[in-house]
């Protein structure tokens, strides 16, 4: 379950053996993030999943989609830049490794164990990574409209939000600007 997937992502658990697919940035990010609290750490490993799980939607995460996943897992968890960093790439990875089975399990973890204005600034970070690039693609769209189902916001709340992306859309940016 969840537990699972923070017990892989950051390492922790496990008896200290080399666990399938573990590296030394996973060892490192789990001895950084040691001094969280669980339930801070477990908010932070879904956190910044289901961003890499947006970054990644067109099956690529650029460098300034990472930048942005950087700034915001860093500024939401209070974390260093160097513990920020290692918190994105481990969930790059992940993402990278792990997405489709992982996807909706960590989602709805987060949904458990976030509030309402948490899982919308959640919702509001998530295009901010898609948009990083200029352009929130077809699939980036598609994504973040799945989790908005999986964090439980109704289509009306969630098109509300996206409405604000609207320039970014990849859809609008291909009209005229005078249909736009």
């Amino acid at each position: 379950m969840v537990v699972s997937f923070f017990t892989r992502l950051f390492g922790q658990g496990g008896g200290g053996t080399n666990t399938s697919g573990e590296t030394e940035t996973v060892r490192r990010i789990a001895a950084r993030l040691e001094r969280l609290p669980p339930e801070r750490a477990r908010h932070l490993a879904a956190f910044a999943y289901v961003l890499a799980r947006v970054a990644h939607a067109d099956l690529r995460i650029t460098e300034t989609e990472s930048e942005k996943m950087h700034g915001l897992v860093r500024d939401h968890a209070h974390l260093s830049d160097e513990e920020a960093a290692l918190a994105v790439e481990i969930a790059k990875s992940q993402a990278r490794l792990l997405g489709g089975t992982e996807n909706y399990v960590v989602t709805r973890e987060f949904r458990e164990i976030s509030s309402r204005e948490q899982r919308v600034e959640l919702l509001e970070c998530l295009y901010a990574v898609a948009a990083a690039d200029g352009t929130i693609s077809g699939q980036e769209s598609t994504e973040i409209g799945k989790i908005a189902e999986e964090l439980g916001f109704l289509r009306e709340e969630s098109n509300a939000l996206r409405a604000r992306w609207r320039d970014s859309l990849a859809e609008f940016q291909q009209l005229p600007k005078a249909t736009r």
